[in-house]
C-alpha cells in the first residue's frame, strides 16, 4: 500500500495521456515553493528535550555510567562529566579544555570549599535546581562564584536579600562588601538605615568598625524617632570596649548631632557622662550644643540639621514681596522644602500693604520690622503655633534697612526714612521685648547687605544716596559697641543680600551675575560663581549646607520666580526649581519646621 500526500491530478491537469511507460509519483513537490508550503511541520519540544537530556545525565551520573572524572572535595568523591560541567561552567571548561594537568586525570582535587557544598552545586548543573538555606547559601554562593555558575551565584545573593533582619544585617553587608555584591551591600545599607533602631541592639553592631559606624550615625537617611538614640547606640558601642574606644570618642560623637538633643538629656545625659567630662577633645562639641540652646538656628552647623526621618527638616520660608515694581506688598507666607521641592501656606503676612521692610530669623521663629512708609512696627511670626504676634516697635521708622541675628539679639541697620538715609542701628532683645539704640555706623546706607559672622556683624554696600551706591564694608564689635571698616567689596552695589556659612559671608545681588565671597578671618574678597541671570532684591538663605537664591528682578524691573542652589563644597551653581510666582523685594530665611504641623490658613 502506497500513501500519496499532494494534490490529486487528473488526465487533463496533468496533460500526459495513459501510457504504460509513465510511472506514477509517490511525492509531487515544488522545491521552489517548499518554503511557503502549508503542508510543512517545524517541530521543537521545547525545554522538554533539554530536561530530559540533563535528567538522564544525572542518572547516569547517579549509576556512574559513562563518568571520565571524579572530583574530590574534603576526600568525597563525586563522579562526573567533563562535558556536562565545561558546559556549565567555565572555569571546568578552562581546566578540561586546556592543556592543563587536570586535563588528563581521572581524579581531580579541589581545595576550598565543602562537599556539602559541592553536591548542592552538582545537583543544580544536572537538574537545574538547587536547594538554597540559611544554612548552606553563604558557601553554596562561594561555590558558585568559584565555579563561575552565575545564576545560581545571583540567587543566593536574592535569598540573603530576602533573609535581612536587625539581627544579620550587618554581617550580611560585610559578606556583600566582600565579594563586591553592590545591590545586596546598598540593600543591606538601606535595611539598617531604616531600622537602626533595632540593629544597635543586636551583638552585630558592637563589632562594626569605627568607620562602618561612622557611616551610619553620619547619614541624614538615618531613620530615628528622636537624636538621643544616636547618642545612646554610639555610646554602647564605645562602652562595649571602652580602653580601645575611648580614644575615638570625638570623632563618634561629631556625627552626633548633639544641639538637637532636649537641652534636659544634654545637661544630665551627655554632659554627665564620665568618659565624655575626662575628654577634652570633646569640650568644642559641647560648647557648640550649648550656644545653640542659646541662640538657635543663628548657630548653623552640620550637626544643627535634623534628620528627617525625625518628622522636622530645614525649610525656607519666604515672606512677601512684591510681583512687580511699584505694586503692593503680597501678604503670603510660604515655605519650600528643598529636599522635597514642596511648597506649603502659612499664616498671611498681617499689614501686607507694606513694601521693603526688614526679615530675621530669631531662633526658630521670624522677625518682621518697618517699611514704606516709615514704619515702626514689628511682627513676630511664632513657628509653632503658626501665627503672628506684635511685639515692640522700632524706636525710629524705617524701610529700605536689614535686619540681621548676632548673638541671640536683632539687630535693625540702617534703611530711609522718606528724606535721608539712616546710619542709627537698634538692637532688640526678646526677652525683656525692648529696641534700644547702639553705636551708628560710619557711613549711612539703605538697602545694603548684613550678616552675622565670627562674633561681629558686617554691613555691605548699600546706597548713600539716590545716586551713589558704597562699596565699603562695615564691621560691628558687640563687645565694644563700635564700628570698623573692613576691606570694600569688589562691586558698589545696592539691592544685594548676604548669608554667612562656614564662617564666610556669602553676597548676591546689584543687578550683577556675580556671587562673591568674603572671608573675615582674612578679610579678602574673592568670586566665587556667577547667576545665570542680573538679579537684584533677591532673597537668599543658607538651608542644608547650601545656599539658596530665590527670585529677584531683573534688568527690566520684573521679576523671577527662578531659585538657584549653590554649593560651596563644589562651586556648582544650578537651577533647582520655581516659586509659586515671580517675586523680588522680598524676606528668605529658614527654620525648622515639623513635617505633619504645617497648617494651612
Amino acid at each position: 500500500m502506497v500513501l500519496i500526500l499532494g494534490r490529486r491530478l487528473n488526465r487533463e491537469d496533468s496533460g500526459v495521456r495513459d501510457s504504460p511507460a509513465v510511472k506514477r509519483k509517490v511525492f509531487d513537490v515544488d522545491s521552489k515553493n517548499l518554503s511557503g508550503h502549508d503542508d510543512a511541520f517545524d517541530f521543537c519540544s521545547g525545554g522538554l528535550h533539554g530536561e530530559g537530556i540533563l535528567q538522564a545525565f544525572n542518572e547516569f551520573r547517579d549509576n556512574r555510567l559513562f563518568t571520565d572524572v571524579v572530583i574530590c572535595v574534603e576526600g568525597r568523591q563525586f563522579h562526573c562529566h567533563r562535558a556536562v560541567l565545561s558546559a556549565c561552567s567555565s572555569y571546568f571548561r578552562a581546566m578540561f579544555c586546556n592543556d592543563h594537568r587536570e586535563s588528563r586525570e581521572m581524579l581531580v582535587e579541589i581545595n576550598g570549599i565543602l562537599a556539602e557544598a559541592m553536591e548542592t552545586f552538582l545537583q543544580y548543573v544536572y537538574s537545574g535546581r538547587a536547594k538554597i538555606t540559611t544554612h548552606n547559601v553563604q558557601y553554596l554562593f562561594e561555590t558558585s562564584s568559584l565555579f563561575q555558575i552565575f545564576p545560581l551565584r545571583d540567587a543566593c545573593a536574592k535569598f540573603l536579600e530576602d533573609q535581612l533582619d536587625p539581627c544579620n544585617c550587618l554581617g550580611i553587608r560585610r559578606f556583600a562588601d566582600t565579594h563586591s555584591l553592590k545591590q545586596l551591600a546598598s540593600r543591606c545599607r538601606a535595611y539598617t538605615l531604616q531600622n537602626f533602631a533595632d540593629v544597635a541592639q543586636h551583638e552585630e553592631f558592637l563589632d562594626l568598625r569605627k568607620e562602618e559606624l561612622e557611616e551610619y550615625i553620619a547619614s541624614d537617611e538615618l531613620t530615628i524617632g528622636k537624636e538621643e538614640m544616636v547618642f545612646e547606640a554610639a555610646m554602647r558601642w564605645v562602652y562595649h570596649s571602652t580602653a580601645e574606644r575611648k580614644t575615638v570618642l570625638k570623632e563618634l560623637l561629631q556625627h552626633v548631632r548633639l544641639p538637637l538633643l532636649h537641652p534636659n538629656y544634654f545637661v544630665q545625659t551627655v554632659e554627665g557622662d564620665q568618659l565624655i567630662q575626662v575628654d577634652p577633645d570633646c569640650y568644642q562639641l559641647l560648647h557648640e550644643a550649648r550656644r545653640y540652646h542659646v541662640l538657635g538656628n543663628e548657630m548653623m552647623s552640620p550637626r544643627t540639621r535634623p534628620r528627617r526621618s525625625t518628622g522636622f527638616s530645614e525649610v525656607i520660608v519666604v515672606v512677601g514681596g512684591c510681583e512687580r515694581v511699584g505694586g503692593f506688598n503680597l501678604p503670603y507666607t510660604e515655605c519650600y522644602d528643598p529636599v522635597t521641592g514642596e511648597w506649603r501656606s502659612l499664616a498671611k503676612l498681617p499689614e501686607f500693604t507694606k513694601s521693603e521692610y526688614a526679615v530675621c530669623a530669631l531662633r526658630n521663629d521670624i522677625l518682621v520690622s518697618g517699611g514704606r512708609i516709615n514704619s515702626r512696627d514689628v511682627w513676630m511670626y511664632n513657628s509653632q503655633l503658626n501665627l503672628w504676634i506684635r511685639v515692640a516697635s522700632l524706636n525710629k521708622g524705617r524701610w529700605r534697612h536689614k535686619m540681621a541675628v548676632l548673638l541671640g539679639k536683632v539687630y535693625a541697620v540702617g534703611g530711609y526714612d522718606g528724606q535721608c538715609r539712616l546710619s542709627s542701628m537698634e538692637c532688640y532683645d526678646s526677652f525683656s521685648n525692648r529696641w534700644t539704640e547702639v553705636a551708628p555706623m560710619k557711613e549711612a546706607v539703605s538697602s545694603p547687605a548684613t550678616a552675622s559672622c565670627a562674633g561681629k556683624l558686617f554691613v555691605i554696600g548699600g546706597g548713600p544716596d539716590d545716586y551713589n551706591c558704597s562699596d565699603k564694608v562695615q564691621c560691628y564689635d558687640p563687645e565694644t559697641d563700635s564700628w570698623l571698616l573692613r576691606a570694600n567689596i569688589p562691586i558698589a552695589k545696592r539691592c544685594i543680600t548676604a548669608v554667612s556659612l562656614n564662617n564666610l559671608i556669602y553676597v548676591a545681588g546689584g543687578l550683577t551675575k556675580a556671587i562673591y565671597c568674603y572671608d573675615p578671618a582674612q578679610d579678602y574678597w574673592m568670586h566665587v560663581a556667577s547667576t545665570f541671570n542680573k538679579l537684584e532684591s533677591c532673597g537668599m538663605s543658607v538651608c542644608n549646607g547650601k545656599i539658596f537664591i530665590l527670585g529677584g528682578r531683573g534688568e527690566t524691573g520684573e521679576a523671577t520666580d527662578t531659585i538657584l542652589c549653590y554649593d560651596p563644597a563644589s562651586g556648582i551653581i544650578t537651577g533647582v526649581a520655581a516659586m509659586p510666582r515671580p517675586i523680588s523685594y522680598h524676606g528668605c530665611v529658614t527654620i525648622h519646621r515639623y513635617n505633619d504641623k504645617f497648617h494651612r490658613p
